[in-house]
């Protein structure tokens, strides 16, 4: 049976399913980039391969979306390389088909998705703030002696929420200290650190916006009951998050390389194979373009980056 694979190449973490002609997922990990999307990648296809064994299914077609597609679709030979609003709009349309709003919080990032009768009529992601993502609430459990796994069950066992400045991640960590000096219990803390996330993504990414249901929430956050319950408590209605749902990027990228109908070769021999990229600025002309080239076993296969001829890398 044939196969699609899709990758999800984030900042934090890297996300890849293989899915079947049904699109049902027959292989799924979820792991750290660790500043190394490449590296990522192979671990993330080790994985992948493993799980695949016994299974006949065949590759024929890979997809990749996040902030390192298109070095990781020129590693893999990718046939669709997409942004990440159209990979999750479309993972999560094809699981609910209903769905029309989208909240999706990530380790840096985070994104609204707004959905009319399935097409994406209106989407924000954040820019820098991080007080509105996991890697922020990450860095407040370890301060606070907890394990991120454990936060959103703390959080429920919090009676009087602590009021957290959600304004930006600085004076979030600086009220956090304060509150914790004058004797809230650990639990207010937590819950008031999940509701500062919410607060924070609401009145940015999601500031004009209507949060009409069905309301899908996805990342890895999503996993966070306690970010999921302030989520339902701000806008007033049921929160759907799926079993699927940190996975969802690459579910999405992985549906349209099959619905591309573009079939590429595809081998788990690239794992072992060496890939390297080196950058420079470009001295040509006034834009100073920041040059990419990507070499596999030091051969140059690709480079962007130019916005004029000048610019341009010679591929033999």
């Amino acid at each position: 049976m044939k196969g699609y694979l899709g990758i999800d190449i984030g900042s934090i973490s890297t996300k890849g399913v293989v899915i079947d002609e049904n699109l049902e997922i027959v292989a799924s990990e979820y792991l750290w980039t660790e500043g190394d999307p490449m590296g990522a990648v192979k671990r993330l296809l080790k994985v992948l391969e493993k799980q695949l064994e016994g299974k006949d299914i065949k590759i024929v077609s890979v997809g990749t979306t996040g902030s390192a597609r298109k070095l990781i679709g020129v590693m893999t030979n990718a046939s669709v390389v997409k942004n990440e609003i159209t990979a999750h709009a479309v993972g999560t349309t094809t699981l609910h088909p209903d769905v029309n709003t989208i909240f999706e919080i990530g380790g840096q990032d985070s994104k609204i998705i707004i959905i009319e009768n399935g097409y994406v009529v209106d989407y924000a992601m954040n820019t820098l703030c991080a007080a509105g993502t996991g890697s922020f609430l990450s860095s407040q459990a370890h301060r606070l002696g907890v394990s991120v796994e454990e936060f959103g069950e703390i959080a429920l066992k919090s009676k009087h929420p602590t009021n957290i400045a959600a304004r930006c991640t600085v004076f979030a960590e600086s009220d956090l200290v304060h509150k914790a000096q004058i004797g809230h219990s650990k639990e207010d803390i937590i819950a008031g650190l999940c509701k500062a996330v919410v607060t924070n993504y609401l009145n940015n990414i999601g500031k004009g916006k209507k949060f009409n249901p069905p309301i899908v929430f996805q990342g890895g956050v999503s996993k966070n009951v306690g970010v999921k319950k302030a989520f339902e408590d701000a806008v007033g209605h049921e929160v759907l998050v799926d079993k699927n749902g940190h996975l969802m990027g690459a579910f999405g990228v992985a549906v349209l390389a099959k619905k591309s109908g573009i079939e590429k070769d595809f081998s788990f021999d690239v794992i072992d194979t060496d890939f390297r990229t080196t950058g420079f600025d470009c001295p040509k002309c006034a834009n100073h373009c920041e040059i990419v080239c990507v070499f596999k076993d030091n051969k140059l296969i690709d480079s962007w980056g130019n916005k004029c001829d000048n610019g341009a890398v010679k591929i033999n």
